[in-house]
């Protein structure tokens, strides 16, 4: 049992890691520095604040070197529960660190369109401020694609978080929840982009997950997992 309750801590503290430079990068620094209805705005803002800029792709790379690493500690503390379902929560997790990282790339262009070199003089000013939010948009989409698999795997993650009998069964339940959440808030992005983001679900549909990863995360962090045999939590 003081080998899973150091497991469960170690996940603890790599969910930390994913929620805190997450949310930096994919909350705080969008809110500072992008304008998305203007190019030019958006442009002078990532200018005037390219440190603040960088270290949100920084946090995102740690992010997602972070979630890459998770799934396997907790496949270590879950594997006894199903380990058909333990195996599948690592699947669906990990093959959305590839794309984000790929999707990075476009990030690392607006650096270049910001950049001084020669070769960009024979752009106009208003020509490189589009394709910065050009590159910005496609960020977006990719994490779009991303997102179907922050989803997913929430799924077979609370599933064992609710039959483990060492973990909070409403954490579970909040994670199962929040899977569908996900795929709705794709769904409803992709087919009706206009009006579904400006409906009310499209501010709360999410809302279950992030309720249930931060729970798991402090409850590993802080508490760890209940000191009682699990072995037959089938």
């Amino acid at each position: 049992m003081g080998s899973n309750k150091k497991t469960a801590r170690i996940a603890g503290l790599l969910y930390l890691i994913v929620v805190l430079t997450g949310t930096f990068n994919l909350g705080y620094v969008p809110d500072k520095l992008i304008v998305w209805g203007d190019a030019a705005a958006t442009f002078k803002n990532i200018t005037d604040s390219e440190m603040l800029f960088r270290l949100g792709i920084l946090s995102g790379i740690i992010c997602y070197l972070a979630f890459l690493l998770l799934p396997f500690v907790l496949y270590q503390l879950l594997k006894q529960i199903n380990k058909t379902y333990a195996t599948l929560m690592v699947i669906l997790a990990t093959v959305s660190v590839p794309v984000s990282l790929v999707n990075t790339l476009n990030k690392f262009a607006v650096l270049n369109l910001l950049s001084k070199s020669d070769y960009l003089k024979v752009f106009e000013i208003e020509k490189r401020q589009s394709q910065v939010l050009f590159y910005l948009h496609s960020y977006e989409n990719g994490n779009q694609i991303a997102s179907i698999f922050w989803g997913l795997w929430l799924l077979p993650f609370g599933y064992l978080v609710f039959k483990s009998g060492f973990l909070p069964k409403f954490l579970g339940i909040l994670l199962m929840i929040g899977c569908f959440g996900y795929l709705i808030n794709f769904t409803g992005g992709f087919l009706f982009k206009d009006s579904y983001n400006k409906t009310i679900i499209s501010d709360y549909i999410t809302l279950p997950a992030s309720m249930g990863e931060i729970g798991i995360c402090l409850w590993l962090l802080i508490i760890g997992i209940k000191e009682k045999n699990n072995t037959n939590s089938i």
